[in-house]
């Protein structure tokens, strides 16, 4: 649907608390920009009745009884892959987000954050020019390095001036570059800013490296850069 010749994002809301949903409701109402598309208190029910309207984004509570939100996730990327979820979530738990990460959520949100906060992220989501916070490339670097993923050793940290990319990728150097800095959180703004590019141009580099890559999305990049070892201490 559009409003004044503006495409709307159309979101799915899932949550088994109604208050969870309302609030959810509220939040995405408040910004002309979106469009609730439909809602489920289960993720069985989402499941059934999300083919019906093909949302562009789901948001999704993590913990919900029968069908949890990471296996609804799960079974909804396989029948719908280019669909985005974000996880709703009271706690940020690095072994849910991470869990949500792999079975192909696009990010997480915490019920607590500002509405303005919400709106932001969800709109940049929505565009594929959402940064993983640093505080969650940072705790993602530790779970890799305490499970000795990618060759990082223990107590590493994503300090881009102390990692160096494997010479292993299909990427050119200025991707390899910017891979650095997405793995740290920067956004397309920092990464413009730090390499004296338009933020467009950074992000046609970004897409060019995901299409490389066959991922979809950043924090889909950023697991696969430390699981395949693209990053290692010189």
């Amino acid at each position: 649907m559009t409003d004044g010749g503006m495409v709307k994002i159309r979101v799915f809301l899932i949550d088994d608390h109604p208050h969870g949903r309302e609030g959810m409701r509220e939040i995405v109402g408040s910004d002309s920009s979106f469009e609730i598309a439909g809602e489920a208190a289960s993720g069985e029910e989402a499941i059934a009745r999300i083919d019906d309207v093909l949302p562009d984004l789901v948001l999704m509570d993590i913990n919900m009884p029968g069908m949890g939100g990471l296996e609804a996730t799960q079974r909804l990327k396989f029948l719908h892959p280019a669909l985005k979820i974000v996880m709703v979530t009271v706690s940020d738990d690095i072994t849910n987000l991470f869990e949500a990460i792999k079975r192909g959520a696009q990010g997480y949100l915490l019920k607590n954050l500002a509405p303005s906060a919400w709106l932001e992220y969800l709109r940049a989501v929505a565009v594929d020019e959402a940064p993983m916070s640093k505080e969650l490339a940072f705790r993602l670097l530790k779970e890799f390095s305490s499970s000795g993923a990618g060759g990082i050793p223990q107590g590493g940290q994503p300090v881009r001036s102390g990692v160096e990319v494997s010479m292993t990728t299909p990427l050119t150097e200025r991707e390899k570059e910017i891979l650095e800095r997405v793995v740290t959180g920067e956004s397309n703004r920092e990464i413009a800013a730090a390499f004296g590019l338009s933020e467009h141009t950074v992000k046609n580099h970004l897409k060019n490296i995901l299409q490389k890559l066959h991922l979809d999305n950043r924090v889909q990049l950023t697991r696969y850069a430390f699981e395949k070892g693209l990053f290692q201490r010189p």
